[in-house]
């Protein structure tokens, strides 16, 4: 007796349905669209930190000028009183 070939038919699908490929396309794009939003905001960030830094460095040599005009750079930022200590003399 001779062994016949029985051709064996694959019953897995070969797609996914045209709904679920729309849901999963959907997910993919909502998630790129908020890892992109969260890169803009990293990179907003990364320019105010620098902003700020540079901010900090003119508020230091601002300190300084007051320290070397008036002995301290303790000032009161609503009305532009010095504050001086009570235990240094003036120089009126």
């Amino acid at each position: 007796m001779g062994k016949s070939k029985k051709k064996v038919v694959d019953l897995k699908p070969e797609k996914i349905s045209d709904e679920q490929l729309q849901k999963v396309q959907q997910i993919i794009n909502m998630m790129n669209r908020g890892q992109m939003d969260l890169g803009i905001m990293e990179t907003r960030k990364h320019k105010v930190l620098h902003d700020i830094a540079s901010i900090q460095e003119q508020l230091t040599t601002m300190q300084g000028e007051f320290e070397k005009e008036y002995g301290t750079y303790d000032i009161n930022i609503q009305d532009g009183t010095i504050n001086y200590k009570e235990d240094e003399p003036s120089d009126s």
